[in-house]
């Protein structure tokens, strides 16, 4: 991808224009992020307290019992939203469905290790681990060789 930018007192205000000849997932987070995406807050409940969650702390969201929880590390934060609502937040993070229960953040991955029904094993850096079913294998995998983190 090639980016110009041109800073000059002529221009009153900021423009961003993109040219391309197809729609790509790529430009889809460039637009979440220049819409300000990025901005959102996450608040969880912990200890019957609000507290101010950091997407690039957190390793995975899940949903279980009607609850959705963050889990970073040994620490899992329930976050009053649905799981689709905190997938729209978080993937402009680098988050990808990893399961019908579970988003998780590809910034985080350590490891994987291949199970025998054709799952992913996912070792996170906390030493935390969750599994991706094969539904979503190929499209994490897919985002991954494409430099799939935000540092790239």
């Amino acid at each position: 991808m090639k980016i110009l930018i041109d800073i000059d007192d002529k221009h009153s205000e900021p423009s961003i224009t993109i040219q391309t000849n197809e729609w790509t997932e790529e430009l889809e987070e460039i637009v979440a992020i220049i819409k300000g995406k990025l901005r959102r807050r996450i608040f969880g409940i912990e200890d019957e307290q609000t507290v101010l969650l950091d997407p690039k702390n957190i390793d995975y969201v899940y949903a279980e019992k009607r609850k959705v929880y963050a889990c970073m590390g040994k620490r899992h934060v329930e976050i009053r939203m649905k799981l689709y609502e905190i997938e729209e937040v978080l993937a402009p993070y680098d988050f990808m469905r990893f399961s019908k229960s579970v988003i998780g953040n590809l910034n985080q991955i350590e490891r994987f290790e291949l199970s025998f029904n054709g799952n992913l094993c996912v070792f996170f850096q906390s030493g935390s681990k969750e599994y991706i079913t094969r539904k979503y294998v190929s499209g994490i995998k897919k985002r991954l060789e494409m430099g799939g983190q935000a540092d790239d």
